[in-house]
């Protein structure tokens, strides 16, 4: 908060200059051209710099990347009590529905709308028909999961199930994992499979402190016992699981650095999360600019300290581009690499994309690689539900 008040007051003492802008342009309607705004920014960020290089952190996690738009959105929502959830819980933002859905779950999403995990087990649940109800999670409150101890989303809970009334699923390869378990072993309950997946905490050093992180060590594993639907190799389960590992701990630190590379950029992709989060009908003008441009600003040093951690190309598009070949080697002429029909690979690496499907970094991934052809594929298989022939088979003991 301490860094924020500081930016804040950066931006008291450049007011004049911000009144200069606004008379040039219609704030509250909503239209603010590029060229003021920069100039403000620059402004602040002269006199500021040394605050931001230090408080970057802070600043990233009070405005989240992507998922702003969710930060007052929750001001016009209801709060209503449900007995199965040890809090409350927020009226859902969206509800999901697929007619020929027979897996009898009663599945809620906890998401940010573009964080890049969400938009993997997204993928998965649409691909497979399954029915879910979408929560938006408050980006700076987070009050939608105060009655869970993990506060990262995805949150995946399905009610009606277990001793409690409800389990709950973390992490998005955890809860990919045990879905994928649970279509392909029609003998095991959900429950029951979750408790195949067991966490352990490990301490992180740092070069200040040292943190706990809780980790599943074997959450890239499908649980099965004697009973498999599919037909797939042991070797073809192993290429699988490699290459989840490679979208989670590589291709993902490659979306950032891209979509926040200049300012002009980073402005642009925040009006992308605003057409994909639907801000304009959900925040007046003056809200909704507040979120891209402040945003867009903080995110562009956000993107900068990123490359500088995962030792990215001077050009971070070469790195990009490197992910972007690097996966179609993965598919080694296969239309998937799950062969005819997306796996959890091909799965996760589509919703990493899809993340950042709006933005000038992934006009240009597909522009210099040969990525397209299967992403297209793959969007086709999730909005037209191909895998929901085992969701509507699925049955339970």
């Amino acid at each position: 908060m301490a860094a924020l008040r500081r930016v804040s007051q950066g931006v008291l003492q450049n007011g004049q200059i911000f009144l200069n802008a606004t008379k040039q342009c219609n704030v509250y309607a909503g239209v603010i051209p590029k060229t003021h705004f920069s100039t403000f920014l620059k402004n602040v960020y002269t006199k500021h710099s040394s605050i931001l290089r230090r408080k970057w952190k802070v600043l990233a996690c009070v405005i989240g990347t992507g998922s702003l738009g969710t930060a007052l959105l929750f001001d016009k929502q209801k709060y209503v009590v449900n007995a199965d959830f040890p809090g409350q819980s927020i009226v859902p933002t969206k509800q999901i529905r697929f007619d020929d859905d027979k897996t009898g779950l009663k599945l809620t999403l906890f998401q940010f709308v573009t964080c890049p995990f969400c938009c993997k087990v997204r993928a998965m649940l649409n691909y497979n028909g399954i029915s879910y109800d979408v929560v938006e999670v408050n980006s700076i409150t987070r009050d939608e999961i105060k009655w869970s101890k993990y506060k990262k989303v995805p949150i995946l809970v399905a009610q009606g199930v277990g001793e409690e009334g409800y389990v709950q699923l973390n992490d998005s390869t955890v809860i990919m994992s045990v879905l994928e378990s649970y279509l392909n072993d029609k003998t095991v309950s959900l429950q029951k499979l979750l408790t195949f997946y067991p966490t352990m905490d490990k301490e992180i050093k740092g070069r200040f402190r040292s943190k706990t992180v809780t980790e599943t060590p074997n959450k890239n594993f499908l649980m099965f016992q004697d009973h498999l639907t599919d037909k797939r190799t042991p070797e073809e389960r192993a290429e699988e699981r490699r290459i989840r590992v490679w979208v989670d701990t590589v291709f993902v630190h490659l979306i950032s650095p891209n979509v926040y590379r200049t300012m002009s950029e980073s402005l642009d992709t925040f009006q992308w999360f605003s057409k994909a989060g639907d801000w304009e009908t959900n925040f007046t003008g003056f809200q909704r600019n507040t979120i891209i441009y402040i945003g867009g600003f903080v995110m562009y040093f956000v993107g900068k300290k990123l490359k500088r951690k995962y030792n990215l190309q001077k050009d971070v598009r070469e790195s990009l581009y490197e992910g972007g070949n690097a996966w179609v080697n993965f598919l080694k002429g296969r239309k998937f690499v799950g062969g005819d029909q997306p796996n959890l690979a091909d799965l996760s690496m589509y919703g990493m994309l899809t993340a950042m499907e709006g933005t000038e970094a992934f006009r240009d991934l597909v522009d210099n690689t040969k990525l397209k052809p299967w992403y297209d594929r793959t969007k086709t298989m999730v909005e037209g539900h191909q895998g929901a022939n085992r969701a509507r088979d699925v049955t339970r003991k």
